[in-house]
């Protein structure tokens, strides 16, 4: 079986959907059969190459409601043991942060590709890591067991990003515009962090219907809430 999972390392809810998804997957008696592959989504394509701190960004958005955004999604986190200091979070355009999982998927294949974007999720909320500094991309890659020279090598260049653009464009043609997304098979859809029971019925569901007719992902309120993060609509 194959996972596809567009997320965004924005995105607080990727980085608990992710949780609650490995906790699924190691419920899952064929876990060995499973392919999990992260594809890349950018909830602010046009996000400025320049580091931010979180708390203004998110005030800009939605005003004085992102204060109880966050400490929803801290709360959510803390249970899962995930670590989300919004005061030291940095913003920044997530587009060489996507190359990079690209670069890890096509060279060292899926299981590192999890761990480093396991790692930068990690790292950026809770850890201050900037996702749009070369140096710090470099030491979390390192970090999971990735080379440092190849890295650094791929990040001074510009492999990879008109193929990272178009897988972006190719999930807004599928229709997905909020984050995560989990595609099963290529063909069922589950949107957003929900709980493990939830992932764990899905897995065992497609293992043994894989003729079912796929299911469309039903979309949030805009922002990051209920499960998911979603593109700003005008």
């Amino acid at each position: 079986m194959k996972v596809e999972i567009y997320s965004d390392i924005a995105c607080p809810w990727c980085h608990l959907g992710k949780s609650r998804f490995e906790r699924a997957l190691a419920a899952f008696p064929q876990a060995d059969r499973v392919e999990v592959v992260y594809r890349p989504f950018q909830l602010d394509p046009a996000a400025p190459e320049e580091p931010r701190p979180h708390r203004e960004v998110l005030a800009e958005k939605f005003g004085p409601r992102s204060v109880a955004m966050d400490a929803h999604i801290t709360e959510l986190g803390a249970a899962e043991d995930l670590t989300f200091d919004f005061d030291t979070v940095v913003e920044n355009n997530s587009l060489l942060a996507h190359r990079l999982l690209r670069f890890a998927l096509e060279e060292y294949g899926p299981a590192a590709q999890a761990r480093l974007k396991g790692r930068l999720l990690e790292a950026h909320f809770g850890e201050g890591l900037d996702i749009g500094d070369r140096e710090h991309l470099t030491d979390a890659a390192v970090t999971v067991g990735l080379d440092r020279d190849p890295v650094a090598a791929f990040l001074d260049g510009d492999a990879l990003h008109d193929e990272v653009l178009d897988e972006i464009e190719e999930a807004r043609q599928r229709g997905i515009t909020a984050v995560p997304t989990f595609v099963f098979e290529g063909q069922w859809a589950v949107q957003g962090g929900q709980e493990p029971a939830t992932f764990l019925s899905v897995l065992h569901q497609i293992a043994e219907e894989t003729g079912a007719a796929p299911e469309q992902p039903a979309g949030p309120d805009a922002g990051c809430a209920d499960g998911a993060c979603e593109v700003p609509r005008d």
